[in-house]
């Protein structure tokens, strides 16, 4: 006999808070596919203020290791995405594969 109803809840490392709790824009800022046009629509903040709650939140050695992987990939910013996703998809319709 089947229980009807029960779904398996996947569980992942660091789900995603309520968009009401201040550790939103921290998860969203570590977060590779959230933009930061996309943090400033659901919270009115923008790069700069992001970039000062994780200074003020986090250890300065882990803000470091933050800055260097938001200046390294280029999909923190919808602009570099896009252009990104643009290069790729191009590449793939050329037949040149990565």
């Amino acid at each position: 006999m089947k229980k009807k109803g029960h779904r398996p809840v996947t569980r992942v490392k660091n789900p995603e808070p309520n968009h009401e709790d201040p550790d939103w824009v921290i998860w969203a800022a570590w977060a590779d596919r959230i933009t930061f046009e996309d943090i400033e629509k659901k919270t009115g903040y923008r790069e700069s203020d992001v970039i000062k709650i994780m200074r003020k939140s986090l250890k300065p050695s882990s803000f470091r290791l933050w800055r260097k992987r938001v200046h390294q990939k280029s999909i923190k910013h919808r602009k570099k995405f896009e252009y990104s996703r643009k290069q790729i998809t191009s590449k793939i319709k050329k037949g040149d594969y990565l």
